[in-house]
């Protein structure tokens, strides 16, 4: 006789929603190698430089366990399906960071212009501030689908964020550029954080808008050109990111915002159109702003003819490439292999040293093995992003994860493209590894959020409940 209901079958699957592999024992097997691993470059540093073992070695590598630790105590208790990647990646950058910061530190040509000396302790004070607001993140933040109510009051948080650089007072101007603040003695980096709440802003308007904006008016030249009122929001955004490259002299800071608005807005639409209107507006804007803008006009030559400056500045009478063209020496002279952790000669670069161009450090003491292993890491996280994105079940998580994870793309490549001399510097710092509170904090953040939505992402779906009436009426075969 036949059976009205499959009991194996609803067994098998209720077995396999309890029994969905969590992967925290994988992550924590990936995290301890993340701390193993700059704890012997922190001592690799020392015997190279001093001919000992730090004194501090015991402490730094308790001190990054800790905090990485009770990171993943909190991911497997509060997102327990979330992504076994992001953390140690995060957490084998920040530690590479941490190193390369306390070797610059020892430099004696530092520590007379008062550019190093005390600069890894208050990293390490950062990183934990850093990981506190990620487990802040991870706690409070039980579904990423409630910040998609705060979708227009993330643009005017953005906002403010934007501004506060030009507020009298409160903004600081630092090496040409007025993108920090000022507060109890603390220089903070707005920008920073704006690009996390730009996202959300992004990701909840383009989910509303996705369609009216991916309709098409008529071909031209294989494109499908978008309708002329629904030009509105890129014009806006990139009228807002020209306004921020000339008042604030921030280019970095300006690409980063506009690049992140055009690549959420070719995944919402799926239009080509998008990404060729925003590169096309990206360069109008940017050769415009070079033109009549000091700073930035300063940083094009800079560019165009690193040597002429860096003759020029040697000579007393302008030019301002020399820190561009000691990172190029740096990388040049690195070699394929470096010369060694502790061996290098980076801090010829002096200003910024351990921030903005830290990248060179890595490129002449690791390296082109060194700084290919780097951006590696740098790509897996963004890929784990893009991973997490297309795994997401809403349109929200998908928008505000690849919107994330460009920002986080797009942050490496101005940076390491500034420094290599393959764009304009930017005046950004390289997330995770160069010295500043402000962007290690932001950071963390950030993958808080990804390892957020990336547990919703992977969490089995709930088994179908049972059904007693049914089992009662089930007769088995002899």
């Amino acid at each position: 006789m036949s059976s009205t209901t499959n009991p194996s079958t609803h067994h098998t699957s209720t077995i396999g929603a309890i029994g969905a592999p969590s992967r925290r024992n994988t992550e924590l097997a990936l995290l301890v190698f993340a701390v193993v691993i700059p704890v012997f470059a922190y001592a690799n540093v020392g015997l190279a430089i001093n001919n000992q073992v730090p004194s501090g070695l015991l402490s730094y590598g308790l001190g990054l366990g800790l905090l990485a630790g009770v990171a993943h105590l909190v991911v497997r208790k509060f997102a327990p399906y979330a992504d076994p990647l992001l953390l140690p990646l995060a957490t084998l950058l920040n530690g590479l960071g941490l190193v390369v910061i306390w070797r610059l530190d020892q430099s004696k040509l530092l520590q007379s212009i008062k550019q190093a000396g005390t600069a890894a302790p208050r990293q390490l004070l950062y990183t934990a501030m850093g990981i506190a607001l990620f487990i802040v993140v991870l706690i409070f933040l039980k579904d990423h689908r409630v910040l998609q109510r705060y979708t227009y009051i993330s643009m005017v948080g953005a906002l403010v964020l934007l501004l506060l650089p030009l507020v009298p007072g409160l903004g600081a101007n630092i090496y040409g550029a007025k993108i920090w603040i000022s507060v109890a003695g603390f220089s903070i980096q707005p920008g920073e954080f704006a690009k996390i709440v730009l996202a959300i802003f992004f990701a909840g308007y383009l989910m509303v808008k996705r369609d009216a904006l991916a309709l098409a008016s008529r071909r031209f030249m294989g494109l499908y050109l978008p309708r002329g009122r629904d030009l509105g929001p890129i014009l806006v955004v990139w009228f807002i990111s020209i306004l921020i490259l000339v008042f604030e002299t921030d280019l970095g800071t300006s690409l980063l915002f506009f690049g992140m608005f055009v690549i959420m807005l070719y995944v919402a639409t799926e239009r080509t159109s998008w990404i060729v209107f925003g590169l096309l507006m990206s360069a109008a804007g940017a050769v415009g702003v070079a033109s009549f803008e000091p700073h930035v006009k300063m940083r094009v030559q800079a560019w165009l003819d690193p040597m002429k400056e860096y003759t020029l500045s040697q000579a007393g009478v302008g030019g301002h490439s020399e820190q561009s063209m000691q990172a190029l020496w740096a990388f040049g002279s690195g070699g394929t292999l470096g010369s060694g952790l502790g061996q290098g000669h980076s801090d010829l670069i002096r200003f910024a040293a351990n921030s903005d161009f830290i990248l060179a450090t890595f490129g002449e003491e690791l390296g082109l093995a060194g700084i290919m292993a780097l951006l590696l890491i740098y790509g897996l996280i963004v890929e784990r992003g893009v991973r997490t994105a297309l795994a997401a079940r809403d349109p929200f998580g998908k928008l505000l994860a690849i919107g994330l994870s460009g920002a986080f793309a797009l942050q490496v490549f101005v940076v390491s493209g500034g420094v290599m001399g393959l764009i304009p510097l930017t005046g950004m710092t390289m997330p995770f590894v160069a010295y500043g509170g402000s962007s290690v904090i932001a950071n963390w953040a950030l993958v808080g959020i990804l390892i957020r939505i990336s547990d919703t992402a992977r969490r089995p779906a709930p088994a179908p409940a049972s059904n007693p009436d049914a089992e009662m009426t089930q007769v088995v075969r002899p």
